[in-house]
């Protein structure tokens, strides 16, 4: 929410949503603006993942819609999504174990746009050099940090616009996750708009631009990532019991 005067890159509005019966997010609203890094912070169990899940297509939404580029995307495919633009890096990374780096890559490619399977290779080993280093090394021998960069750049084989990004410093060593967000950041100077869930909130909100609080599948609080990082809400949230009205700060 950095800009005033252009059409938010994403805008959901009212969004309703979840899996089967079984409903997770009520009427969220939320929005991304093209280069912006916007935080999506919250307890366990709170719908962050699910509203990402949404975004991509994975889960259903029941009401409200979601516009990617002023066009409503609900009720689109997956890999409909993708190739609009819109990449997600889910938790957990689900890269390919049994492929080497560079068959990770060639799976990733859609050719959505004008750069050539070659070239987006390149500017992703340019981004995690260790990856040109292990491209013919078997993904399911990687690190931790090493297999999350993986995860990254095969979403970046997309060419997205904006970067769907679930909790990537889960499970990570402090100097990884350090350079994970290093990266973060220099994919949003690049262009790349960046909606990311973090379990580390103080990075997160250090790193973001705008950022929303989820708890019980309702937006509870949004504004400046720097204002919420002062604000006491932040910790009721976190230590499970708050429940007050939507707080824009």
């Amino acid at each position: 929410m950095t800009s005033t005067t252009s059409r938010p890159l994403l805008k959901i509005a009212g969004l309703s949503s979840g899996y089967g019966r079984v409903g997770v997010l009520n009427a969220i609203d939320l929005e991304v603006d093209e280069r912006e890094i916007v935080v999506i912070l919250g307890p366990n169990g709170a719908g962050k993942t699910t509203l990402l899940n949404s975004i991509s297509g994975v889960a259903r939404a029941t009401a409200g819609s979601i516009e990617f580029e002023g066009r409503d995307i609900v009720g689109s495919r997956p890999e409909q999504v993708v190739r609009m633009g819109l990449a997600h890096c889910p938790e957990g990374r689900q890269i390919f174990q049994r492929l080497t780096v560079e068959e990770n890559l060639v799976a990733a490619h859609i050719g959505r746009g004008g750069k050539s399977f070659e070239v987006l290779r390149n500017d992703v080993f340019e981004l995690f050099p260790i990856l040109k280093e292990r491209r013919n090394g078997m993904a399911s021998r990687m690190s931790g940090g090493q297999q999350q960069m993986l995860a990254i750049g095969r979403a970046l084989m997309a060419e997205p616009k904006l970067l769907m990004l679930d909790e990537p410093s889960l499970g990570l060593a402090p100097k990884i996750i350090q350079q994970i967000f290093r990266i973060i950041l220099d994919l949003s100077t690049s262009g790349i708009s960046i909606l990311l869930v973090e379990q580390n909130v103080q990075l997160a909100l250090e790193c973001g631009d705008y950022a929303y609080l989820l708890n019980t599948g309702r937006v509870r609080l949004h504004g400046p990532a720097q204002e919420l990082a002062e604000h006491s809400a932040i910790s009721d949230h976190y230590l499970g019991g708050a429940t007050e009205e939507t707080i824009h700060v």
